[in-house]
């Protein structure tokens, strides 16, 4: 786990208070969360109207969409998602700037001190911090990112008067340890028993959108009789936002574009952001406690902005080691994620990847097939990570990035940086690109 780090000093003392809780082997539920939300006056239900996302790959993406098309029809957002990047501010946006050091401080010095003896973990008094930061602050909409799983996260204390709409992204396995832990009453099948537990935030009245027809019937079907069980109002993102944009893929320079007639851009590679962006605009489609115009839909996704999901590296230290090479970032991790960005990557790469050992080292790679032409592999700063012999006979270990990218062949093909989120962030951290 990255608890991070700060320059500021109050915050530091309370990330590491942070870095030293665990928790309890075995515990699953929502009582510590609950009863700590207890304590702190129960924040959960003084929000605007949340939109809670789920999902295996994706969700952070639809988030992302979803805030910026509220911005744009004029609401004020707060948004929390996770991990962060570079900086555990990343993880609290407060109607629409993310929190500053002094007030963090404050905050999550008062929730750690309400839930001392509950032994809460790191993600529990993140989210309480959170949603007792937007209890305190105006705003027209909150925008929620589940943590792991969905059943047991501690985002799910959301209850159903407080959540205007949920949805699930794209589904896949990860987290197998967590989420196919044996437990009696639940499904057994692999992709079932995901779908089951991100399907976990259900409530009863609330629409819950899902891109039903891109999982396994198995997934799907689970996920329709939970949403029947709980009373959630159940619909499927059936076409995608290209009914309301007409865009194309000119796939040039062998990485596909997105683009939109009349002047309106699509900032995030991939078709699969494309889905990404039709599951946002269902969710706000769906739900009645918010007005949002048509018009502001389309506006929010030509200036959604979400730093290390196919990001282009700008001009920086990083960038200025392979000078005019064009510069790939992502964070993805899992199988579901290799296939998403091998749609966009067409042609030959260079591969600098990172993986915490607990993932699969052929996630991204068995994904590419014949087109990576070198694989250099880096640790990632502070976790433990797959050494190169994971990756294959032909990939070589660097000393970290900067080794990496000075070794990389000097033929011209793109360069893409990708395998966790940590390593993103140590990538964006040494460009100097901080997440704002």
């Amino acid at each position: 786990m990255d608890f991070g780090r700060s320059d500021d000093a109050r915050v530091q003392a309370q990330l590491d208070r942070l870095a030293r809780l665990s928790v309890p082997q075995g515990r699953l539920g929502l009582e510590t969360i609950t009863a700590l939300m207890e304590r702190l006056g129960n924040p959960h239900r003084k929000l605007p109207p949340a939109f809670h996302v789920g999902g295996t790959n994706g969700k952070g993406s639809v988030c992302a969409f979803l805030r910026a098309m509220l911005e744009a029809d004029g609401k004020r957002v707060h948004v929390t998602t996770s991990p962060h990047l570079v900086r555990y501010n990343e993880r609290i946006r407060i109607a629409g700037k993310l929190i500053e050091d002094g007030p963090l401080a404050e905050l999550l010095e008062e929730v750690l001190d309400a839930g001392e003896d509950l032994a809460p973990s790191f993600f529990e008094v993140t989210i309480a911090a959170a949603f007792l930061a937007f209890s305190r602050t105006p705003a027209d909409a909150c925008v929620v990112e589940v943590g792991l799983g969905g059943r047991f996260d501690a985002t799910n204390v959301l209850e159903p008067e407080a959540v205007a709409a949920c949805g699930i992204a794209a589904l896949g396995l990860d987290h197998e340890r967590f989420l196919l832990a044996p437990e009696d009453g639940v499904p057994t099948e692999p992709m079932a028993r995901i779908a089951f537990e991100k399907a976990g935030i259900a409530k009863r009245g609330v629409p819950l959108v899902t891109m039903g027809g891109d999982y396994p019937d198995a997934a799907r079907e689970a996920i329709s009789e939970v949403a029947e069980t709980t009373g959630a109002i159940l619909r499927e993102v059936t076409s995608t936002i290209n009914e309301d944009i007409d865009f194309f893929d000119p796939w040039e320079n062998g990485i596909a574009d997105t683009h939109g007639e009349e002047d309106c851009e699509f900032p995030l590679m991939g078709w699969h952001q494309v889905d990404n962006a039709a599951l946002a605009r269902d969710m706000l489609q769906s739900q009645q406690l918010i007005d949002v115009k048509l018009e502001s839909i389309l506006v929010g996704v030509s200036h959604v902005v979400w730093p290390a999901r196919m990001q282009h590296l700008a001009d920086g230290p990083l960038k200025a080691l392979v000078h005019d090479r064009d510069l790939w970032l992502d964070g993805g991790h899992n199988p579901s994620a290799g296939e998403a960005i091998a749609q966009v990557f067409i042609d030959p790469l260079h591969l600098i990847i990172g993986m915490l050992e607990n993932k699969n080292p052929r996630a991204l790679l068995d994904a590419f097939g014949d087109r990576v032409r070198s694989v250099s592999v880096v640790s990632i700063p502070g976790h433990d990570s797959h050494p190169a012999s994971a990756f294959g006979e032909d990939a070589v270990a660097r000393e970290d990035l900067e080794d990496a990218l000075l070794n990389v062949p000097s033929d011209g093909i793109p360069i893409l940086i990708a395998g966790s989120l940590y390593l993103a962030g140590e990538a964006l951290r040494l460009n100097d690109e901080l997440p704002d």
